[in-house]
This record gives structure tokens, C-alpha cells and sequence, in this order.
């Protein structure tokens, strides 16, 4: 009982959708047609981006592209924007959750080194909040856009002119935060960026290289131009041959939590009263019922589950994307940052909170108003 216990609190959004999916089931029994329901081009790209980010990851690419970036950072207003656009640009290519997990323990050890830990608080708040919104523009930046993007059928220019206005807003309203950090202006001694790029022998550089071709093709499959059964299967083979372990390393649990959600929502689809319903209280309210969702059960379980309720998929895909902004489980990548910072600076709990949801009110607060007064 106890680890059936520990197993839910750890994977609580993945149990949640399973229990979803096994309630619907009282309505609608099981079948064969219950596959129908899952979209395996979506999870076949999301399996093989996050094997591909993962390998990246543990051959040190992305730290080693911000000790590039850092080396020449004399001040603190320097170092800290560094940190945060880190997060902002590499989520839209490794996810925001990859983002998170690979430069906030980076931005932790900066900051000690450079003996600012006082700015740790908000310098994390204000990359999570980075990682969340840059990973909002291309299709490939979080999984919620992933799955919208094969769903809506939209072109990848319509889907990038789409989100950009939103993505250079995020990036302007990130500036004027940066601007209010304290000390910018205060230089940082020269020897206190240690040095930590791992050395790179001929087995890494392979390793990274095919990594590097294996993103080029999951680009493709992406954009239609090649089948995504290619992709898994490349994935597959060359990963079980160059790194197995990278393998084990991927979040199944999210993969599981997509299939939970698509079985719930195709069942809901087929009981009448619930799909009016549903269809009736989405429709027209995209943008508002896809935030709303987010703040209580997170973004990617809120494009799973509105998705077989309405049409307008650009509306609930800005929808889900805004709605990563706003409570710590309003994006399941917040919880990363979190969780990190806590079990280094326990006492630093509330604090981190209080910051985080004001920072997070605030941007969710002007980013709706400019989505109400451009498009409404």
C-alpha cells in the first residue's frame, strides 16, 4: 500500500487520467476501437524528441553551450540574462521541461560561485516562467504543441506568425523584469566563472553528431516530409546501439498520461450528453476555459482532455500555452525548478512561492489583456 501511495504522489497527473480513462469505460466498454482514440504519430514524435533531448543532455551539449555564453559575462545584469534567455531560446528547440531540468542546477552553482545567492529566487522564478514561454512558439517546443499542431492541420509558418506576437511579447515583458534586478550593475571577478565543459573524445562527438541528424530528422517528420515510423525505428536502433541507458532515462510517465487522456476523451466523445455539454461550454471560450483548465490539472492535460470538444485549435493551443503561466502545477515543468530548489534551500519555501506567483500572475495578467485586445 505504501508504494501504491508513494506511486501516486509522484505520478499524480498520470493516475488521474487513468482513472478518468477507466471511469469512462463504465460508459463506453472496452473494444478494439479504443486504439482509434490514440494519436501514435504524436507520441512516436514525443518518444523519439525526448530520447533525442535526453542523449543531448547527458553528453553535456546544452551546459556546454551556456559556459560558452557565460564566458564573457563581467556583471551581474549580464550573468543573470544570460541565465534566463538560456531557458527562454533552448526550450523552444528541448523542451521547456529539458530547459529546466539541464540550467537551473547550472544557474544554482553560478550563483553560488559568484556569491549572489540572494539573487536565487528570483532569477529561477523568472527562468521558469523563461522556459515556459519560449517553449510556447515552434511545434516542438512543449508536448501540448506537439499534439495541436498534428491535430489542427495548420502549416508550420501559420503556427509560428500564429505564436510569435506572443513570443516577443514574453521576450520584452522578460527584459523589464531583468531590468528590475538588483546590483546589475555590480562586476563579477574574473575566475569566478569556473570552468566545467566536459572534454569531448572522438565516441562523444559521434554520439552528439548522430544526435544532431536524429533532431534534423524529427524535424522533418514534424513537417510531413517523412514518415514518423522512420523516425522511432532510427531512434530506436541507433540509441540501443550508441547509449541504452538513454533509453530508461525517458519519461514514460508522460507518454502513459497522453494515452489515459486520449481513452477518456474519445470515450466522452461517444456519450452524447456529455459531448454537447462539454462541446457547448468550450465553444467560443477557447482561450479561457484552456487557462482556467491549466490552473487546475496543467497545461498538457488540458489540451488532451478540451481538444475532442471543440475545432478552433489555434484558440485552445494559446489557450494551453498562457495557461502554463499561473499556479505551480499550471505547467507540470514548474514543478522542476520547484522541487529543485526546495531540497537544496528548504527554508526557502514560502519565499520561492510568494515570488513565483506573484511573477507568474503578473505575466499570465498582461499577456491575456494583449491576446484581448489584438484579437478580440
Amino acid at each position: 500500500m505504501k508504494k501504491i501511495l508513494t506511486f501516486i504522489k509522484k505520478e499524480t497527473v498520470l493516475t488521474v487520467a487513468w482513472a478518468l480513462a477507466a471511469l469512462s469505460a463504465f460508459w463506453v466498454r472496452p473494444g478494439a476501437f479504443y486504439f482509434d482514440y490514440i494519436d501514435f504519430r504524436s507520441l512516436g514524435i514525443l518518444w523519439s524528441l525526448m530520447a533525442i533531448m535526453q542523449g543531448l543532455k547527458c553528453n553535456g551539449v546544452f551546459e556546454a553551450i551556456g559556459w560558452k555564453l557565460l564566458e564573457k559575462t563581467r556583471k551581474v545584469g549580464e550573468l543573470v540574462a544570460v541565465l534566463v534567455f538560456l531557458c527562454f531560446f533552448t526550450a523552444m528547440f528541448i523542451t521547456n521541461d529539458v530547459a529546466l531540468i539541464t540550467f537551473v542546477p547550472f544557474t544554482v552553482m553560478m550563483l553560488i560561485n559568484c556569491r549572489k545567492e540572494e539573487l536565487m529566487i528570483p532569477v529561477i522564478v523568472l527562468q521558469t516562467i523563461a522556459a515556459n514561454l519560449g517553449s510556447m512558439l515552434p511545434p516542438i517546443g512543449n508536448p501540448q504543441n506537439l499534439y495541436l499542431y498534428g491535430l489542427s492541420g495548420l502549416s508550420i509558418r501559420e503556427f509560428l506568425l500564429y505564436m510569435l506576437p506572443f513570443s516577443a511579447v514574453s521576450a520584452v515583458l522578460l527584459l523589464a523584469a531583468l531590468a528590475l534586478i538588483r546590483g546589475k550593475e555590480q562586476k563579477i571577478r574574473a575566475g569566478e566563472h569556473s570552468k566545467g565543459v566536459r572534454k569531448y573524445d572522438k565516441k562523444r562527438i559521434l554520439r552528439i553528431t548522430v544526435y544532431l541528424a536524429l533532431f534534423i530528422f524529427s524535424l522533418l517528420v514534424v513537417v510531413h516530409v517523412v514518415p514518423c515510423c522512420f523516425l522511432v525505428i532510427s531512434v530506436l536502433i541507433l540509441l540501443f546501439v550508441l547509449e541504452k541507458r538513454v533509453l530508461l532515462d525517458i519519461d514514460y510517465a508522460l507518454l502513459f498520461t497522453f494515452i489515459g487522456f486520449f481513452i477518456f476523451t474519445g470515450n466522452m466523445g461517444n456519450v452524447d450528453i456529455i459531448k454537447e455539454f462539454l462541446q457547448h461550454l468550450v465553444a467560443g471560450r477557447e482561450v479561457f476555459v484552456g487557462i482556467l483548465t491549466s490552473q487546475c490539472i496543467s497545461n498538457v492535460p488540458a489540451a488532451l482532455l478540451l481538444s475532442g470538444f471543440t475545432t478552433d485549435y489555434k484558440s485552445l493551443l494559446l489557450g494551453v500555452n498562457l495557461g502554463g503561466l499561473g499556479t505551480l502545477i499550471a505547467s507540470m515543468a514548474s514543478l522542476i525548478s520547484y522541487k529543485f530548489l526546495v531540497n537544496q534551500y528548504p527554508d526557502k519555501k514560502g519565499r520561492y512561492m510568494l515570488w513565483f506567483t506573484i511573477a507568474n500572475i503578473v505575466f499570465l495578467l498582461i499577456l491575456s489583456g494583449f491576446y484581448f485586445l489584438i484579437y478580440k
